[in-house]
């Protein structure tokens, strides 16, 4: 438990020395809050959260890939990695560390959201719900590439397009049948359904949710054994 909150603190002090990721919590649900207030409340042609869900779904979707990446990458190119691996620090708790300081940011932002939907009860809770598991797997694709990833620029190049794709399909699957099957097997895709249905099944886009964290999780602890101390 030392190790896991050693590593937690060690990535707050990174996070706030860097305040373009700092940056990436507050602008989606400031950009959330302008829309909803100068362009939802006035219009009513539009939802009455169609910018807070539609910012929720690409922060949790997309913004923290290439954060967590990042981290991890700039890890690697330190040699932070190897001397943790060398100390004999265990995969899950170098990704209790520095994944559970993001998850626990991303709440964070993920109230804020909340907060600004308006949302109460079920509404709540299955929004926080699948935030929660969206960004949790999120922080897991970001950690697995970051650890393939030679460097936090090598990372930030190969994060983005996947994030970019990832977090795009689900808005194309909108417009397209072929693509929104497709679309089924992306965490991102279940995002998008609930935060714009609350009324629909949670089981689905959880038991879909699960599967990717459950791969992401397996890819990464690989990555950690094969590329940790060669960083």
């Amino acid at each position: 438990m030392k190790i896991i909150k050693a590593i937690f603190k060690k990535q707050a002090k990174d996070m706030f020395k860097n305040p373009t990721v700092l940056l990436m919590f507050i602008i989606f649900p400031a950009v959330a809050f302008i829309m909803t207030v100068f362009v939802t409340i006035p219009d009513n042609e539009f939802g009455d959260n169609m910018f807070v869900t539609m910012m929720a779904s690409i922060f949790a979707g997309m913004g923290l890939i290439t954060a967590v990446a990042g981290a991890i990458a700039e890890d690697i190119e330190t040699r932070s990695l190897r001397f943790l691996i060398i100390a004999g620090v265990k995969p899950h708790q170098y990704l209790l560390g520095v994944g559970g300081f993001f998850l626990a940011a991303a709440l964070v932002t993920t109230i804020i959201f909340n907060l600004i939907g308006g949302f109460t009860g079920t509404d709540c809770l299955k929004f926080l719900s699948i935030m929660g598991s969206g960004t949790a797997a999120s922080i897991l694709l970001g950690s697995t590439i970051g650890m393939w990833s030679k460097n936090a620029q090598a990372a930030g190049g190969l994060a983005t397009p996947i994030a970019v794709i990832i977090g795009f399909t689900p808005m194309i699957a909108n417009f397209n049948e072929t693509v929104e099957k497709a679309a089924g097997i992306l965490y991102t895709q279940q995002i998008n359904v609930i935060v714009n249905d609350f009324s629909a099944d949670m089981k689905k886009p959880l038991l879909v949710i699960a599967a990717n964290i459950t791969v992401f999780a397996v890819l990464f602890v690989l990555a950690y054994r094969k590329k940790g101390l060669k960083g």
